[in-house]
């Protein structure tokens, strides 16, 4: 089982440093490996507020994170010019939920050749990611099949249910399972409450550990948690990210879980 991890926006240098280094050492004592994630622009915000550092300053910062802690690194594409630069310092390229049916925004990513981790939007069924797959398989090359076979995850991350709420769908993660790549669940955006604090997305991250015993539970190849050392001084997803310091807690029940099933 791999972890996506880190603050959901890259808000400065400094807090996306402290919180890889603590994320390293937590899943170097674990076992577990780690890719690191942040955003450098929130091109999806519910209201004009804070997006970020922008991309140029943002992928500095990544690369940074990159070769001091050798880390892999995944970061949100939203538009098809920004795969091919982005892919110069991204391992992974993850398309946004509600971007995970444009076309040419999945075909610009299959053609860098990095692992594409496609959000299901909030609005689809699970087999509806097979349109998705489709996209980028028929991207590839004929000879770049066999490592592009290996180039896709797939991220559960709640459905909308009603106007304000989420709802996880734990038979998604099977489901999607039988389509013979990674399935993620992502345990703080399907905690998320849509637009219900007056124009600002809200949360209930002390759902998020139960959520992610129930999905380790059904069977999932990764994990994905937005990460703040100060959750309620973020700028995005502050409601529903999980304090630093409360991440190899998390980890290791999810873990204890994980073996317990595998063994089964």
């Amino acid at each position: 089982m791999f972890l996506i991890a880190g603050p959901c926006a890259i808000e400065s240098r400094d807090i996306v440093m402290h919180t890889a280094e603590t994320l390293k050492q937590v899943c170097e004592r674990l076992g577990i490996t780690l890719y690191f994630k942040s955003s450098y622009d929130k091109a999806n915000r519910t209201s004009m507020s804070e997006r970020g550092v922008g991309m140029e300053e943002g992928l500095k910062i990544l690369q940074e994170v990159k070769s001091t802690f050798q880390l892999p690194i995944l970061t949100d594409v939203h538009e098809s010019w920004q795969c091919a630069p982005v892919a110069e310092v991204a391992d992974v390229l993850q398309i946004p939920a509600f971007l995970s049916r444009q076309t040419d925004l999945l075909v610009a990513a299959a053609k860098t050749g990095r692992v594409v981790n496609v959000k299901k939007g909030q609005f689809m069924a699970p087999w509806d990611m097979r349109g998705a797959i489709a996209k980028i398989e028929g991207t590839w090359r004929e000879g770049d099949k066999a490592r592009g076979e290996a180039g896709i995850w797939l991220t559960e991350r709640g459905s909308s249910f009603g106007y304000g709420n989420l709802v996880v769908d734990m038979t998604s993660l099977v489901k999607m399972r039988e389509y013979g790549y990674p399935v993620v669940f992502d345990a703080t955006h399907s905690v998320q409450q849509p637009s219900n604090q007056a124009g600002v997305t809200g949360g209930n991250r002390e759902m998020v550990p139960h959520l992610i015993r129930a999905a380790v539970a059904v069977g999932v190849d990764g994990l994905f948690l937005e990460v703040h050392p100060q959750p309620e001084k973020a700028i995005s997803d502050a409601a529903n990210q999980v304090r630093l310091s409360d991440v190899e807690t998390i980890l290791k029940q999810a873990l204890a879980i994980d073996q317990l099933v595998r063994n089964a």
